[in-house]
């Protein structure tokens, strides 16, 4: 393992979750988040079932709420509880959030700086959306506008407009099917079928924002309701974000849910974690169609628990759409088609992807499904542009305690591991595609391509827009097709 490690931690200060909840409105009119955050939070202590818990929490943290800037969240969800707590936080952005809070709170934990935390996070975007179109102002509280956390890109991004994920997550099936020489056709079969599984885990889910089980040919046939949005996934192989969604996690070391006598049977303990990022810029990259950090993160996270994937009984791999679930399965070298299935929930294309909130409900439903036949969970985390990936196993059995990373240092494992190509602002000449998709306009129609090019002096971005072509792109393979760019000193077009 890479990087100095910490020692065997003191097992009596080893994170479990011991009160968890989650909350869907399905009807356009839900409450405001701030009170979202109080009512899981509160439903969440009466699980753990200790009076006055609340009260005592060392830190309060929420989850980053784009539906509504509050003045201080975290800060009036505190007074809202009648908590003083001693550290409260208010998170950045990201597919990894949650599971980043909690993992930060592990290591407080094991310091001795916290005993019992509380992490909530809540979306009411399909509200929101609701009242904009019907022209409603919302009587939410506290509000103060503030700069959206955003992490600018690389300027070739910039000036190609690369800001979408339903854009830049299919370069990585795209590079990931050439590689494997996978016709097209069986490509998106594949991925459908994999979508469908995960539908009918969401079907079954009470809390699921869409709790409805499709097959292979509803998930991946392009239809009027079921249009393109980056090819080749369609509306149902994507993450749907505008939801009304609510969920709180209540974590306790050992000795104090020990103290505060929540059962045994009753927690869910954080075994083993770890974190790393690819290049956040998309052509950095050497090879599009696999994740050095996923692979780095899955393995550390199962050592560090001391277990191997065949002692997973169950899986939540982030499932924004179907190349984080297809990277993730390559680089844990498990199967599209595992028997324990990729998802506890169901995943964001079904139930539901309340922005960065998502795996409070992961965590929440491993919780939930504390039983003799589910003992270990993993969970795992993508952010930004299949940049950031987290992992964690969550086990109903405290086990031996885990050896943590201090100062992890895994990020030089996965450096290492795939070096970083040099990216040009702007390019002339020939080049070879490398990945790509085109989006798809709200009519169904194809609108522009985004390559992901080589060049003799690096990678490239380019746009395509003529109509030939993008439709050429989505009949054949366009990776490996040698192509012509051209540049307005701002923006590379490329044509074939």
């Amino acid at each position: 393992m890479v990087g100095h490690l910490m020692g065997t931690t003191d097992d009596a200060r080893q994170l479990c979750v011991i009160g968890a909840a989650q909350h869907t409105v399905r009807d356009g009119d839900a409450p405001e988040p701030l009170l979202s955050w109080e009512q899981r939070a509160r439903e969440a202590a009466a699980v753990a079932g200790v009076e006055h818990v609340l009260a005592q929490v060392d830190s309060l943290q929420v989850v980053y709420c784009q539906s509504w800037p509050y003045d201080d969240p975290a800060g009036r969800l505190a007074t809202a509880l009648g908590a003083a707590p001693r550290h409260i936080l208010y998170s950045g952005i990201g597919g990894t959030t949650p599971q980043d809070l909690v993992n930060d709170t592990a290591r407080s934990m094991q310091r001795g700086e916290c005993e019992l935390a509380l992490v909530c996070s809540a979306e009411a975007l399909a509200t929101v959306r609701a009242a904009k179109k019907s022209g409603v102002r919302l009587p939410w509280s506290h509000r103060k506008s503030s700069p959206f956390p955003w992490e600018p890109p690389h300027q070739s991004e910039l000036a190609h407009e690369v800001v979408q994920a339903w854009e830049t997550f299919p370069l990585w099936d795209t590079a990931r099917r050439a590689k494997r020489g996978t016709p097209l056709a069986d490509d998106a079969r594949e991925a459908a079928t994999m979508m469908a599984a995960m539908s009918v885990v969401a079907a079954g889910n009470p809390h699921a924002w869409r709790p409805q089980a499709w097959d292979a040919d509803a998930v991946g046939t392009p239809t009027p309701d079921n249009r393109y949005v980056g090819w080749p996934y369609t509306k149902r192989e994507v993450a749907v974000m505008d939801v009304d969604m609510s969920a709180a996690l209540l974590l306790a070391t050992r000795e104090k849910a020990d103290a505060l006598g929540v059962s045994e049977d009753r927690r869910l303990y954080l075994s083993g974690w770890a974190r790393a990022e690819d290049p956040a810029t998309i052509a950095e990259r050497q090879d599009m169609s696999r994740s050095a950090a996923m692979a780095v993160v899955g393995k550390h996270a199962l050592a560090r628990a001391g277990i191997g994937l065949d002692d997973i009984d169950a899986f939540d791999l982030y499932s924004c759409f179907p190349s984080s679930l297809r990277l993730a399965c390559d680089a844990l070298g498990l199967a599209l088609d595992d028997p324990r299935g990729l998802t506890v929930t169901g995943g964001l294309p079904y139930a539901g992807g309340p922005a960065s909130g998502y795996l409070t409900h992961a965590i929440s439903t491993a919780f939930e499904a504390l039983n003799h036949t589910t003992r270990r969970t993993m969970v795992t985390g993508v952010g930004m542009h299949m940049a950031k990936h987290v992992a964690a196993v969550w086990s109903s059995v405290p086990g031996a305690p885990p050896t943590i990373g201090e100062h992890d240092t895994l990020q030089a494992e996965v450096d290492a591991d795939q070096p970083r190509r040099h990216v040009l602002t702007t390019w002339s000449g020939p080049a070879t595609v490398c990945a790509y998709t085109v989006a798809h306009g709200r009519d169904g129609a194809a609108q522009q391509g985004l390559l992901v090019l080589d060049t003799e002096s690096g990678r490239a971005l380019a746009r395509v827009q003529r109509a030939d072509l993008l439709a050429d792109a989505e009949a054949t393979e366009l990776v490996g097709q040698a192509v012509t760019v051209t540049t307005d000193g701002k923006r590379n077009q490329a044509n074939w």
